[in-house]
C-alpha cells in the first residue's frame, strides 16, 4: 500500500497510469531510426506498448516521409488501425506551428479519439546544442486564449477528453477563466512538460513546485524531454503521479542505449513496479479519468 501524501492529487496511488508518446513532429528516423511514421507502423507499436504495460499512446500524423500532417483521413486510418489491434487510449496531438486551429480541431471532431492534448499558453520554444554552440531551433510557440478556448469547445461537444499539457508554472494558472466558466471539468488531466528550452527546466524540486499548484482533484503525469526524463520518472513514481515516455520525448534508456518505444514503456513499466506500483490498464485508466473505455 502506498503512503498517503499530498502529491498524488487525483492519482491512484496504487496504479500508475503509462502513456506513450510514439511519434512526435519533429523527430524523424535520421535521429532515430525505430520512430513510426504510417499508420501501421503506429499501430504495431502502439499495440506493442500496450503489451509493455503503457495504457495511453500519445500520437502526432506523419506522412509517408515522415514530415507532420493534420489530414482528418490519416487521422482517422491510425484511429482505425490501432483499434484492430489494442484496446489503448488514443490520444491525438493538437500542438502545431503556423498550423490554422480549424485543421487541427477537424480531425478532433471526426475521428474522436478517447483523448486530446492542449497546450496551455504561449512561449519561446527552442532546442539549443552546447556541441555546436547554437540552436538546433527556436520558434515562438503560439497559444492565445481565444485558441485554447476553441479546443476545449470542440472537445467538450465531442466527448474527448483534455490533457493540458504545462510547460511552466504559468500555463498551469492558466485554467482559471475556463474552471470559472464551466468549460474545464473536474478531474481536470495535466501534463506537466519539463525540459524544453523556455519553459521550466527538469528537476526535482520544479515538479513538486508544479504539482502544488494542481487542484487537489487533478490526475496528472509529467513528460520529461530528453536523458534528463528518468530521474523526473522516478520522481514523479515515488510522488504518486503518472508517467510518459516515448521517442518523442527521449530515445535513449538509462543506460545511454539508443531504444524503441516498446523497450521505452518496459522500462517505465519495471521502474513503476519497482516502487511498489502497478501499470494500470486503459481501462482502469480510463475510469480514473472519467471517460468512456475504449471498446474493441
Amino acid at each position: 500500500m502506498a503512503i498517503e501524501q499530498e502529491s498524488v492529487k487525483g492519482n491512484d496511488p496504487d496504479k500508475a497510469i503509462i502513456s506513450a508518446s510514439l511519434t512526435g513532429a519533429l523527430t524523424t528516423r535520421d535521429q532515430c531510426e525505430a520512430i513510426p511514421y504510417t499508420p501501421e507502423e503506429i499501430a504495431e507499436d502502439a499495440a506493442a506498448a500496450r503489451e509493455n504495460g503503457a495504457a495511453v499512446a500519445h500520437i502526432h500524423a506523419r506522412t509517408g516521409n515522415g514530415s507532420p500532417t493534420f489530414d482528418t483521413e490519416v487521422y482517422q486510418r491510425i484511429y482505425d488501425e490501432v483499434r484492430e489491434r489494442t484496446d489503448i487510449l488514443i490520444n491525438f496531438s493538437t500542438g502545431a506551428m503556423h498550423e490554422p486551429v480549424e485543421s487541427r480541431t477537424e480531425y478532433i471532431r471526426e475521428v474522436k479519439p478517447d483523448i486530446a492534448a492542449l497546450n496551455m499558453g504561449s512561449m519561446n520554444y527552442a532546442k539549443y546544442s552546447d556541441s555546436r554552440d547554437d540552436f538546433v531551433f527556436d520558434m515562438v510557440f503560439e497559444n492565445p486564449f481565444n485558441e485554447i478556448r476553441e479546443f476545449l469547445t470542440t472537445m467538450r461537444e465531442n466527448g474527448v477528453k483534455p490533457e493540458l499539457e504545462c510547460f511552466d508554472t504559468g500555463h498551469i494558472g492558466n485554467i482559471r477563466p475556463f474552471v470559472k466558466n464551466g468549460e474545464l471539468e473536474a478531474p481536470i488531466n495535466f501534463s506537466l512538460v519539463m525540459g524544453v528550452l523556455g519553459g521550466i527546466p527538469p528537476t526535482v524540486e520544479n515538479l513538486a513546485h508544479q504539482v502544488r499548484q494542481l487542484p487537489d482533484d487533478a490526475t496528472w503525469q509529467v513528460i520529461g524531454i530528453s536523458r534528463e526524463q528518468w530521474q523526473l520518472v522516478s520522481a514523479a513514481l515515488a510522488m504518486g503521479g503518472n508517467i510518459r515516455v516515448g521517442l518523442e520525448d527521449n530515445f535513449y534508456l538509462p543506460n545511454g542505449e539508443m531504444s524503441t518505444n516498446p523497450e521505452l514503456v518496459a522500462k517505465a513499466a519495471e521502474m513503476t513496479r519497482n516502487v511498489g506500483r502497478e501499470p494500470a490498464t486503459p481501462a482502469e485508466a480510463a475510469d480514473l479519468m472519467e471517460i468512456e473505455p475504449p471498446h474493441l
